[in-house]
């Protein structure tokens, strides 16, 4: 059985890592420890949705890379999608 937060680790880590931040400078940026940066990593720890909207700011992710890391996380999307011509999808 998978937990919703399973792929919220590895999403997250591959975002991080995207943007060359070490665990360190990222849990600074979302003032929180690096250990438990690393426990919401490696699924030892499930976030919270608040956690999981400050990371995504942290990082500074689109908004449709931050709803993907609610959806990972187990959480429903929070942003809603426009389309170009403004109209909701």
């Amino acid at each position: 059985m998978n937990a919703p937060h399973a792929t919220f680790g590895p999403l997250l880590r591959a975002h991080r890592t995207a943007r060359a931040l070490s665990q360190e400078r990222l849990a600074d940026r979302a003032e929180v420890s690096p250990r438990h940066l690393s426990c919401l990593e490696t699924g030892r720890a499930a976030p919270s949705r608040e956690m999981v909207l400050v990371l995504g700011s942290a990082l500074d992710l689109p908004l449709r890379d931050r709803n993907d890391l609610l959806s990972a996380a187990g959480y429903a999307p929070v942003y809603a999608a426009a389309g170009l011509d403004g109209a909701a999808a």
